[in-house]
């Protein structure tokens, strides 16, 4: 007899990740997730408007304390996932070529960028009060300093596969939201969430406080609505809002979020032609700060 053991594999099961843990969703459900060519590569979680809510909640709880931390701390913390991250490049390197059709050699190239994103987020952490910032000269005895400032709660919606780039796009959108020390709650590429779910295994372990990334799979279209109509959330990021119309169109989001007096950040008009490999800039940094104008009186 032959002394040859055929094993099954031991299929991965993805959770969400809420509050630095990772729950399965409240509604038990989950949906398939294919590759390019519609071959099924794993169950994900079917985020619901009660899992938005329980981020929302969690994401609240870490404002303080995130936002509390010095910028040169939160640089470490960015940092570390980039270590992190590097540690397992192969990993997201093949969950980035099944996800988008890609070769290997592409998608490991993608992921190098997603790697070194947030290594220079990591870097401006410090460096952002400086461009924000500024010291205002006023007719008076007295100092005018303008002071930038977390908004708070950011409901991102992350890009979507179809349009390019699901990981290097959603580290592109999460990295500055946090750096600057926001908290988040992200609706992942619906059709591409493995390796935004992976990433959350990431961040677990990469010293980063339970709470101040949540991220949800779903359909965008039934998470986005809760997001931006939640009285908790500060701002919104529209990136990956659907194109058509219904539930999750960026028109009916902006609606939503009017209500709540939102930050809202529009999608590209076309986000087919967005490159995400392109340098960032500091556009994202600067979305989400709010300014406090302080005055102070000169001593004699």
């Amino acid at each position: 007899m032959s002394d040859v053991v055929t094993r099954l594999d031991v299929l991965k099961t993805y959770k969400l990740f809420v509050g630095g843990k990772f729950p399965r969703s409240e509604s038990g459900r989950v949906y398939e997730v294919t590759d390019a060519k519609g071959q099924w590569l794993a169950n994900a979680p079917l985020g619901t408007r009660k899992d938005t809510r329980d981020a929302v909640l969690a994401a609240r709880a870490a404002v303080k304390g995130w936002s509390g931390t010095t910028a040169y701390n939160r640089g470490q913390v960015l940092y570390r996932v980039a270590e992190m991250l590097q540690g397992r490049r192969e990993q997201f390197t093949a969950e980035v070529a099944t996800a988008e059709g890609l070769g290997a050699k592409k998608a490991a190239a993608l992921v190098d960028r997603a790697i070194d994103r947030w290594v220079w987020y990591a870097g401006w952490t410090d460096k952002v009060a400086q461009v924000a910032g500024a010291a205002n000269p006023v007719a008076g005895p007295y100092f005018n300093l303008s002071v930038p400032e977390p908004t708070g709660v950011v409901g991102i919606l992350a890009p979507q596969a179809g349009y390019g780039h699901s990981f290097l796009g959603l580290v592109s959108v999460l990295a500055p939201v946090i750096a600057t020390g926001n908290t988040a709650v992200v609706a992942v590429a619906a059709d591409a969430p493995l390796p935004a779910l992976s990433l959350g295994e990431v961040l677990a372990t990469s010293d980063l406080p339970g709470g101040v990334v949540n991220l949800l799979s779903g359909r965008t279209a039934d998470l986005a609505p809760t997001l931006a109509s939640h009285q908790d959330v500060n701002a919104l990021d529209l990136t990956g809002a659907v194109a058509d119309e219904g539930p999750g169109a960026a028109a009916s989001l902006e609606a939503l979020a009017a209500d709540t007096l939102k930050r809202v950040l529009r999608p590209a008009l076309d986000p087919s032609a967005q490159d995400w490999t392109l340098a960032p800039g500091t556009d994202r940094l600067l979305s989400f700060l709010e300014t406090k104008t302080v005055w102070h009186p000169m001593g004699q």
